[in-house]
């Protein structure tokens, strides 16, 4: 696949100022020049210009013009790619973009795979596969907290801890198996209670790299919360609040929300997708039947709940049963309506129905805002939240992200936390060679055969190998660059 010249979209399609058309393969000069048409004195066919150069011109296409563009030629091993180049900025447009790649494919190009620029890039040995899914988390980042994790790892960070990790497990396998070639000499004491060191050492840094996680994850993906209560409690009026603009509609009449909708704002840096429900009540008809189903398949999905209250109303029977059905949740009590003249009050059962809440993948921290539940709290147990909110002005909303980021993220998000931040791809890499690392130590221990704690030692190298790139299959590289846009 190396050998073709690829070519492909790679701005979003759709009605714009400018589209790039990218090439890329040792033909990529080649077609240009049956392509592009120089315009002026200083512009040149890309065959005979110098790398890192732009020209004006036009892309012809059957002798007849397809737009005015420029042309930018960068010429290997100084690419993305570390192939020759070609960028072609056109106009906007689905139909001029579409026209100039047209004119790329008739000329000798290939239509390019997902992600299959930066594939060549790691192919080609400019970036390791960590680097490369860096691409991915840049293009998809939502805050400015994950865009920061993403370009530490494009530049390299998790990937030298990675490798630094790598070479000296294969120092120590080095050792192994040199006594295997020579067994008339026995691993001295000091020789073994070194190599059991350097592993112990290296279970440790696999245990630093595995917490970092779900943090990571977190970034990547976004972590759910459904806003849940009954209906009118001000649940779609809260998502608005949240996103900063009106997303849901809001009515004064109960049953508004048929369906869930699902956003994604920036709490604190943080990415939280956040899903408006259905108000929780029995359903009046099929459609709404079918939403408070599909409120209860979006609570099963989140990771915490926003449980909606009326200030101005007071406590009903059925607020009590969805204290109790959510209390294997993480979640935050959000009082609304507390302009009004206030009604709720909470029983200490309820009470300790909400405080029971507490299970869950990341941790739970001391909200330093909002009010917290007045009840005794349990040995190293932290309060949960009850946050007052007006969704109409406003007031409280700021209180509620904090608690939120303390609930999802606990104490701060410092800059060093972002460089090695691992995905799910690697965590299994990880466990799998923490799992044979740990075999290893238990064979030298007990005194069991070298080739025994070699081939166990081999595994743990291949996993870590597997970060990077430096083991790969076929069906992993397919894996990862199959999530890429076409154009990148």
């Amino acid at each position: 696949m190396l050998d073709d010249t690829i070519a492909a979209i790679a701005t979003p399609l759709g009605e714009g100022g400018l589209a790039i058309v990218r090439l890329s393969g040792p033909q990529t000069l080649a077609v240009a020049d049956k392509s592009f048409l120089p315009v002026g004195k200083n512009s040149l066919k890309p065959s005979a210009a110098t790398t890192h150069t732009i020209h004006y011109g036009k892309i012809v296409r059957h002798g007849r013009s397809v737009d005015e563009v420029l042309l930018a030629v960068m010429r290997a091993p100084h690419t993305f790619t570390r192939e020759d180049t070609a960028e072609i900025t056109c106009h906007g447009g689905i139909l001029p973009a579409k026209l100039v790649l047209d004119t790329l494919l008739e000329n000798g190009a290939r239509l390019a795979e997902p992600g299959e620029f930066t594939r060549r890039a790691f192919l080609n040995g400019r970036i390791d596969l960590a680097q490369a899914e860096a691409v991915a988390d840049l293009i998809y980042s939502r805050t400015e907290l994950a865009l920061a994790a993403a370009n530490e790892q494009l530049a390299g960070k998790l990937s030298q801890r990675i490798n630094q990790l790598r070479d000296e497990m294969m120092q120590t396998l080095a050792h192994i198996e040199a006594h295997i070639d020579f067994p008339d000499e026995d691993i001295s004491p000091d020789t073994k209670e070194q190599l059991l060191k350097r592993l112990e050492h290296g279970v440790a840094f696999m245990d630093e790299l595995l917490r970092t996680a779900n943090e990571g994850q977190i970034l990547r993906r976004g972590i759910r919360a459904a806003i849940v209560g009954r209906p009118n409690a001000g649940k779609s009026s809260l998502l608005n609040q949240l996103l900063g603009h009106n997303r849901a509609i809001v009515s004064p009449i109960p049953g508004t929300t048929r369906d869930t909708i699902e956003e994604t704002a920036n709490i604190r840096g943080l990415p939280v997708v956040f899903i408006d429900t259905a108000g929780l009540r029995e359903a009046r008809d099929e459609i709404e039947q079918e939403g408070v189903r599909r409120s209860h398949e979006s609570l099963a999905r989140a990771e915490f709940i926003l449980h909606v209250l009326d200030a101005s109303e007071p406590l009903t029977p059925a607020d009590e049963k969805y204290f109790a059905e959510f209390a294997g949740k993480k979640r935050i009590l959000v009082v609304n309506k507390v302009d009004l003249p206030r009604k709720l009050k909470l029983s200490d059962g309820v009470r300790q129905t909400f405080l029971s809440a507490g299970s869950g993948d990341f941790p739970v921290a001391q909200p330093n805002t909002g009010q917290e539940c007045p009840v005794n709290q349990q040995a190293g147990k932290p309060a949960l939240q009850i946050v007052d909110v007006c969704c109409l002005s406003g007031q409280g909303i700021e209180a509620l992200k904090d608690a939120i980021k303390e609930l999802v993220w606990s104490g701060e998000i410092r800059a060093e936390m972002l460089q090695v931040m691992i995905n799910s791809r690697h965590q299994d890499a990880l466990n799998r060679a923490r799992a044979a690392t740990r075999r290893t130590l238990d064979v030298l221990r007990a005194g069991e055969t070298l080739e025994l704690a070699a081939g166990e030692l081999r595994i743990a190298v291949n996993a870590v190998g597997e970060i990077v790139g430096k083991t790969t299959t076929e069906d992993l590289l397919d894996s990862i660059f199959s999530q890429f846009c076409i154009g990148k």
